[in-house]
């Protein structure tokens, strides 16, 4: 049963209130204003969307400039040829005429309306559920690797995606945006719903019928999930709040997966109480207990989570407040099978699937580099007329990156062709640094962001690369960056990280780990843009003379925070 604080904070008690994600966003978008309420922009969000305005148009006296972004579930990346198609006339027709891949594996677009909102989520409703207090998209290799438990590994984030979407939310999405026509009704998958009945009973239930896992406050928080093979941590698998390693057996079956809880990126400026934290081992569960599994770890974060903080309510918190061993035991009153200890995995790597590759059924897939995931332009429309042209279904990395797949080998040369006119002569290659570098949106249409992000991770990007090669330096490291504190972008886990704390000015951390699974440390609070080349020579020329060819993230971690804090300082 859901445990409800005696003095529900305002939030709580605005889900409670919602009629399971209705009010007040129903009565609101009768009216003719152009934006919505706090409270409705708060609902607004577990429909997949978020009010914005463009900071760059606002005026003294005059109406901000409104849009909403939306952001899709897409399990695994997956986006099938009709959808793209659909996605890419929407941004035309009502949004700003771009699409952005997520580094959630999923499409978001921005600008639209609200006028035009019930048009727009009204056409990709079966895609919705993306923000709010619930799950969000399920991450899973891209790749449609035929393979190495691939195709497990894709089927589970599907159950998954199904198991976890609320069951009251879906009659709201279908009342508010489709005028509730049955032509729309989202079904569950066959796994799923053999699954879906134990939310019924005993600790699993919430006590609310309609809403029988989440109840009707839903979860303190987000929850993200990630599912993987043995050695693809494409999924940035340590900072989920529940991610699984996928095993099968010779036949290609499931077998079970280690399981990892309690990771989470999101932490806000000099609040000591927040910080990142990477996923603790729980151990290894049985392939045909990991629905259970799944469903029994959001229980015990509904529960259990702080629902007075919300800074303080993500799962992570509660495992570091408590330790695993207690959330080990507490899980026993709620999941019956054994936990077994963790199985062996292959070394994590940050794979991006750029480049050709083999499907292993006959068909081939191209990676294509994206940078900070926009796509619009001359590439937008190029990629519109391959997708419509052969049919082929599009895959969104974690890397913000873009697969084209199902490609028959006879179409192969030409769409090689059309691609290396639109700026892909050779999708494998990227410059040094730019291959797995990723940024948040930032400004101007974020509210949270602090300062520059993707506008300028190009400038960025170019000016280390030029310092790289005065310094004759031809080894890559993982670069991230982002506007805010909150992680959009997973700066934590990147070797090379530059955090927004100021305009201009930036935290500096260093020291994650290539393959993702270590996280980076912050050695500059204030770092101004214009100073970065200075600051990070000498740090960069001892990698060079004293690494012994380790990485640089590696480098720094050995050294330490007393050596950093020497190197790093500024004439």
């Amino acid at each position: 049963m859901t445990v409800v604080p005696n003095s529900p904070t305002k939030f709580e008690q605005l889900k409670a209130n919602s009629q399971h994600l209705r009010e007040p966003l129903l009565t609101e978008l009768a009216n003719d204003l152009p934006y919505f309420s706090e409270g409705a922009v708060q609902i607004l969000k577990f429909h997949g969307s978020y009010q914005q305005d463009n900071r760059d148009n606002r005026q003294k006296g005059q109406e901000k400039d409104w849009g909403m972004m939306l952001r899709l579930r897409s399990p695994g990346g997956r986006i099938p040829a009709q959808l793209y198609l659909a996605l890419d006339s929407l941004a035309d027709n009502f949004g700003t005429g771009s699409m952005r891949v997520t580094t959630r594996q999923a499409f978001q677009l921005h600008g639209v309306a609200k006028h035009d909102l019930r048009t727009v989520l009204g056409t990709i409703v079966r895609n919705l559920a993306a923000c709010g207090d619930i799950n969000r998209n399920v991450m899973a290799p891209a790749a449609p690797f035929q393979d190495q438990g691939y195709p497990v590994a894709r089927r589970l984030a599907d159950d998954i995606a199904d198991l976890l979407a609320p069951k009251a939310a879906a009659g709201a999405y279908l009342e508010l945006w489709v005028d509730g026509e049955k032509r729309y009704k989202i079904r569950p998958s066959v796994a799923s719903s053999k699954v879906r009945k134990r939310q019924q009973e005993g600790l699993l239930a919430s006590g609310d019928q309609e809403e029988p896992l989440y109840g009707s406050t839903y979860l303190p928080r987000k929850f993200k999930v990630a599912v993987t093979v043995p050695g693809d941590n494409s999924v940035d698998l340590l900072t989920q709040d529940l991610g699984l390693v996928a095993f099968t057996d010779l036949a290609g079956r499931l077998r079970g997966c280690n399981v990892y809880v309690g990771g989470g990126m999101g932490r806000t400026h000099n609040k000591d109480e927040t910080f990142a934290r990477t996923a603790d081992c729980l151990g290894y569960v049985k392939g045909t207990k990991i629905l259970d599994l799944v469903q029994a770890v959001v229980a015990l974060q509904r529960d259990h989570g702080d629902r007075q903080q919300r800074r303080h309510a993500r799962l992570k918190y509660l495992i570091q407040d408590r330790g695993i061993s207690w959330f080990r035991t507490e899980l026993g009153r709620y999941f019956e099978a054994a936990i077994a200890p963790a199985q062996k995995e292959s070394t994590p790597q940050l794979k991006d699937y750029l480049g050709w590759h083999a499907q292993g059924d006959g068909h081939w897939f191209v990676g294509l580099s994206l940078l900070c995931g926009r796509l619009e332009g001359e590439r937008k429309r190029g990629l519109r007329e391959l997708v419509e042209r052969y049919q082929l279904e599009v895959r969104l990395t974690p890397n913000q990156d873009l697969l084209l797949c199902q490609i028959a080998k006879n179409q192969k040369e030409t769409i090689a062709a059309a691609l290396a006119q639109l700026g892909w002569e050779n999708p494998l290659e990227t410059s040094l640094l730019s291959r797995h570098a990723i940024a948040c949106p930032a400004l101007p249409t974020c509210g949270l962001a602090i300062t520059e992000s993707e506008r300028v991770l190009p400038q960025i990007l170019d000016r280390l690369e030029q310092l790289f090669a005065r310094e004759s330096i031809t080894k890559p490291i993982l670069f991230r960056m982002t506007g805010c504190p909150n992680g959009c972008a997973r700066p934590y886990m990147a070797e090379l990280a530059l955090v927004g704390s100021g305009v201009d000015q930036y935290q500096l951390w260093l020291g994650g780990s290539p393959g993702l699974t270590r996280l980076a440390q912050p050695h500059l609070e204030k770092l101004p843009l214009d100073q970065l080349e200075a600051t990070l020579t000498p740090l960069l020329r001892h990698w060079r003379d004293q690494g012994e060819g380790s990485s640089f993230g590696d480098h720094c971690h050995g050294l330490g925070a007393e050596n950093l804090k020497q190197m790093l300082q500024v004439a």
